[in-house]
């Protein structure tokens, strides 16, 4: 790359940077939106409720396409962008799986939203909170509906609280699930090691806060 060339590269790196941190928080806003409408189509009985939840899921994932198209164009080095966020067209990807009818494939689409939705609305909450604790909770809350919903979901519980019961309890404690099904007990799994990671980073995000108070409440040294 000549002088000429990385001269005008830096202030379009510039520009793209403070774009993509004005569509920060209200993208990250609309992730966790995303959330709660793909949890909530799978829960939808009444004819209305699932047109409107339908069509607000279709119009937050053409804001997603538009948003990511328009940082693909933006980015100052597009093969580098690229390298990057390949992955995330996959996610972009999986709502298309819906018009295709086979059951198998229908049921592989509604796995997909709910995970691709999970993955947004983790990435949205670790932008949205900066605090420790406060982005774990958060990322927790997405966790057990996220996978309380994949159980509901492919059948391996009947009623959705007792899912959400069940997923609670061991995200939260590592306790194992009552389904027996082959999703259950690898999710008990990953689940259990999910509960001892959140159980280090609180012991530590804990440990932490008294270590820096522990100077203050001393006072002064005693001569």
């Amino acid at each position: 790359m000549d002088a000429g060339t990385a001269a005008r590269a830096e202030p379009d790196g510039r520009e793209a940077e403070g774009l993509a941190r004005r569509l920060d928080r209200p993208m990250s806003v609309l992730g966790l939106v995303f959330v709660l409408v793909v949890l909530a189509q799978g829960l939808a009985r009444e004819a209305w409720l699932v047109t409107t939840l339908t069509v607000v899921g279709w119009v937050l994932w053409a804001v997603f396409v538009a948003e990511f198209a328009l940082r693909a164009y933006r980015a100052p080095d597009r093969r580098r962008f690229w390298a990057r966020n390949w992955w995330q067209l996959v996610f972009l990807a999986v709502p298309f799986l819906r018009f295709v009818r086979a059951l198998s494939v229908l049921r592989v689409a509604r796995v997909g939203g709910i995970l691709s939705a999970a993955v947004r609305g983790s990435r949205s909450a670790g932008r949205l909170l900066t605090g420790r604790v406060g982005w774990l909770a958060a990322v927790t809350g997405v966790v057990v509906l996220a996978v309380s919903q994949l159980l509901y979901v492919t059948g391996d519980h009947d009623a959705y609280a007792t899912a959400l019961h069940q997923t609670a309890l061991a995200t939260i404690t590592g306790e194992p699930l009552a389904a027996g099904g082959g999703l259950a007990r690898v999710v008990e799994v990953v689940l259990a090691v999910y509960s001892v990671a959140v159980f280090a980073t609180l012991a530590g995000a804990l440990g932490a806060f008294f270590l820096e108070r522990g100077p203050d409440r001393s006072g002064p040294a005693q001569p």
